[in-house]
């Protein structure tokens, strides 16, 4: 197996066991977009888990150095708020400044929405929790270039993976998405685990080919 592929089976065993990710076919989730999925992430629940947050950032480490040409990072800034974390143990792990973006200027002072010192022209790794259809990452984006940063690349622990907009809004910015995780691959670690039923993991998959028409059905219960 490749490095990446041995850290997407780590994550996604990690976001299992700490059940940062769930699976409910049979009762899906509601999220306030009025979108309805038998899937839900919340990495936030990661802090709380040393040892699993700890080898997460030391795979996020790895991956950022195997994929950024070394030497062109300046800082490390962490999205408001579930980024923010994250961004502190990676730049650590990195050695490099923590910055982080607030969603929007603090309204007083000096009305910053970048906390921390960045210097002009400075080359800056956005983290984030994770990206779903992507759209949250070009606010922090658009904040780090008016500042007068440069931003190439962001990097998420979970990507969903299921919507071509979270890859192309970004491309469109010039900046590249890296993730140590797919829903693909946490479906694929969880089968492998007996978490389902076939009507199940049918009913998983097919939402997850077909996200914006998926609907439930009656035939997915235990």
């Amino acid at each position: 197996m490749s490095e990446a592929s041995d850290a997407a089976e780590i994550t996604s065993r990690i976001l299992l066991e700490t059940k940062a990710v769930l699976f409910n076919p049979d009762r899906p989730f509601t999220f306030t977009s009025g979108r309805v999925s038998p899937v839900y992430v919340d990495c936030r629940r990661l802090i709380s888990f040393p040892r699993a947050r700890s080898t997460l950032m030391d795979l996020a480490s790895e991956l950022i150095k195997r994929e950024i040409p070394a030497g062109s990072l300046d800082a490390i800034a962490g999205g408001e708020t579930a980024g923010i974390p994250f961004a502190a143990w990676i730049s650590e792990r990195l050695d490099l400044p923590m910055l982080y973006v607030r969603k929007k200027p603090k309204g007083f002072g000096r009305n910053a929405q970048i906390e921390g010192e960045m210097a002009e022209g400075a080359r800056v790794l956005l983290v984030e929790d994770l990206a779903s259809e992507g759209t949250s990452k070009l606010n922090f984006i658009h904040a780090i270039r008016n500042a007068g940063g440069r931003i190439a690349h962001t990097f998420v622990i979970f990507h969903y993976g299921i919507f071509p907009q979270s890859i192309t809004s970004l491309e469109a910015e010039g900046v590249k998405l890296h993730a140590l995780a797919t829903w693909w691959d946490v479906l694929k670690v969880a089968h492998g685990l007996g978490h389902f039923t076939p009507a199940q993991y049918a009913a998983i998959k097919s939402f997850l080919e077909q996200p914006e028409s998926w609907r439930p059905t009656q035939s997915v219960a235990r």
